[in-house]
């Protein structure tokens, strides 16, 4: 099979409150539209778990060797496209090689995030560009927490993801592209990041 130019994932509902998952509405409702980039692949239904989220999505990533994945996750409080800039473990972070200012140059409700949390979504991250790094895929990856869709917010949300997806899908341009690309940091992490960056 020819590797894909977008791997595409996302996550199932955790919660009991929750009958669906809006990383899951979003990519369901672009495919909908006919809205995904062509020869995307959707890796759906991603278990929130520690341990078997990282193990589904690492193993297609090595399968399909995409030309870029974007994980989406769940974000329940947040109004806006939040684009991950970094994942955090045990005192260390990776980046995204992504240049996210560029990225989301043209998006109306998306901002760069630099908390992707303490939860799943921040450990599936770590685990995807750490993985890039190790097997030196030919890779680039970013992590999007999606909000509630409902109201003018779901059209705004759907037009930048398609926006975003549609550039990563593209061979990279060299200004998509972070010019230390991605790098670890050792030692302490601010526990005041820089304030969001909001494209709206």
């Amino acid at each position: 099979m020819n590797p894909s130019p977008l791997l595409i994932t996302s996550f199932q509902p955790w919660r009991a409150h929750q009958s669906s998952n809006s990383s899951d509405d979003l990519i369901a409702a672009l495919q909908a539209d006919g809205k995904l980039p062509n020869n995307s692949i959707w890796l759906r239904n991603i278990p929130v778990s520690f341990d078997l989220a990282p193990i589904r999505v690492i193993s297609e990533l090595c399968r399909y060797r995409p030309h870029a994945v974007i994980c989406c996750g769940m974000a329940e409080n947040r109004p806006y496209l939040s684009i991950e800039q970094r994942a955090i473990r045990a005192g260390q972070q990776l980046q995204t090689s992504v240049n996210l200012q560029k990225l989301l140059q043209q998006t109306l409700l998306s901002e760069i995030s630099y908390n992707a949390g303490n939860y799943v979504c921040n450990a599936l991250y770590y685990s995807v560009l750490a993985s890039i790094q190790k097997y030196k895929l030919p890779t680039v990856a970013i992590f999007a927490h999606i909000p509630i869709l409902k109201g003018e917010g779901r059209r705004l949300v759907l037009s930048d993801f398609s926006k975003i997806a549609e550039q990563l899908a593209k061979p990279m341009s060299p200004e998509l592209l972070n010019s230390s690309h991605l790098h670890m940091s050792h030692g302490h992490v601010f526990d005041n990041p820089p304030a969001q960056i909001s494209h709206r």
